[in-house]
């Protein structure tokens, strides 16, 4: 895969200080309570060059269904009090929109020239009539959707003091070529890439900590082996090909080792290995199958899934094997653990009839299902902690789909044929 065009980024203005973060404006925005901001996105202006349905159409369709997604507010569409008019201070009236009920406005305007685009964007605060944060980029036409995906970023760091991560990919497993390939996309659906083309069975993508290289299982050999590939040159290693499985591969926060399950040995265990897939360190010794090692993001823990009781259930241990405990202690199929970015929860798959996503606490308490129509499986966090990605049957099929993570907002977010499963969300690029 080519590396992505680069997108060259210019602050057009210093950021102004937002009264919205301020202490009183911050837990505004991020808690929820009886007072929701409402934001509005104004329709895209020309500023200069060539007139762009497709540059009007995109940037307002990404900043739709980022800011929808972020749920701290409600999106509302322009009142039809709106006239056209311009996107800086002076260049339009603020009343129509403060009428409307809107305390956050984006403008934004737009310049193309050929296939090379440049787009100006403004965030507004509407009662008090200030600017809060504006910024230019310039690309090809085809970083358009980067673009405005990276002013969602903005919006959202600006507002709650921590960036989002819709400018990150998602990688998951599709058959739609008739085998089950790896592919990457969009978060939020476009831009999708084949990755690989080996006709065989690929599952269980991770990114690195880097998010510039991937493990995943492959069958392209007749055996479930481990491979590492780089994304932006498409070089590939197998880096574990023990007798029997090497699957559902997991990255140490320090991308120095790799968790993994091993069955070479007769039954199915948890190991460790460099990344180059030596220095083998055997982490269980049981009769009983351990699979789907997850780390802490400190490094210290591993969450993993055992019948060591009878049925699979969802236990922790330290990252060199020792003080294993059970965590999750309701349901008798508990099964894909994932723990959050910033350690306090971890997601896994409950089977109840199908299969449903939980999160619970570290510790055990607060046990939270998340979903509740179809079966969705392969849950996986943000690298920003606040949204997941999943799979789930739900609309006939199997789909890749993403939501808040509190279990709000799920939107399905693969088009096409064929079943899609196994997402996994890059760090930030």
């Amino acid at each position: 895969m080519k590396r992505s065009s680069c997108i060259f980024i210019a602050l057009a203005l210093m950021l102004i200080p937002s009264l919205l973060r301020s202490q009183e404006g911050y837990r505004e925005v991020t808690a929820s309570g009886t007072h929701q901001l409402t934001l509005a996105i104004d329709v895209p202006r020309r500023l200069g060059g060539n007139d762009s349905a497709q540059v009007i159409r995109d940037t307002a369709e990404v900043l739709q269904f980022d800011m929808t997604l972020a749920g701290p507010f409600t999106v509302a569409a322009p009142p039809a009090a709106a006239t056209a008019s311009g996107i800086r201070t002076g260049e339009f009236d603020f009343a129509p929109w403060r009428s409307a009920g809107v305390d956050l406005l984006v403008k934004s305007g737009y310049t193309v020239s050929g296939d090379n685009v440049t787009v100006e964007f403004r965030l507004y605060n509407v009662n008090q009539a200030r600017e809060l944060l504006a910024k230019r980029y310039s690309g090809r036409q085809s970083d358009l959707r980067r673009m405005a995906h990276t002013f969602s970023d903005d919006i959202m760091e600006n507002l709650t003091g921590q960036r989002s991560p819709f400018t990150g990919k998602i990688a998951f497993v599709s058959n739609r070529t008739g085998n089950k390939e790896l592919f990457l996309m969009d978060y939020d659906g476009h831009n999708v890439q084949q990755l690989t083309k080996n006709r065989s069975i690929n599952l269980n993508p991770d990114f690195s900590p880097t998010g510039r290289e991937i493990i995943f299982t492959s069958y392209r050999q007749k055996n479930p082996d481990l491979y590492r590939r780089e994304l932006f040159t498409g070089a590939e290693a197998r880096v574990s090909s023990q007798k029997g499985i090497n699957a559902t591969g997991s990255w140490s926060p320090d991308g120095k080792r790799i968790a993994l399950t091993l069955s070479k040995d007769g039954n199915s265990e948890i190991y460790t290995i460099s990344r180059d897939g030596r220095d083998t360190q055997r982490l269980t010794n049981n009769s009983a199958i351990d699979v789907s090692p997850a780390w802490s993001p400190d490094g210290r823990q591993i969450a993993f899934v055992s019948d060591r009781l009878g049925k699979p259930q969802v236990f922790i241990m330290n990252a060199d094997g020792s003080g294993v405990r059970r965590l999750t202690t309701s349901g008798s199929y508990n099964v894909s653990p994932r723990w959050s970015p910033k350690g306090d929860r971890i997601v896994y798959c409950r089977q109840e009839g199908g299969f449903q996503i939980y999160a619970i606490n570290p510790d055990g308490s607060n046990d939270t299902r998340l979903t509740t129509s179809g079966s969705n499986e392969h849950p996986r966090w943000a690298p920003d902690g606040r949204f997941i990605t999943f799979s789930s049957t739900r609309d006939g099929g199997e789909s890749v789909y993403v939501m808040r993570a509190d279990g709000s907002g799920q939107t399905r977010i693969s088009e096409g044929k064929g079943k899609n499963s196994h997402p996994t969300w890059s760090p930030r690029w």
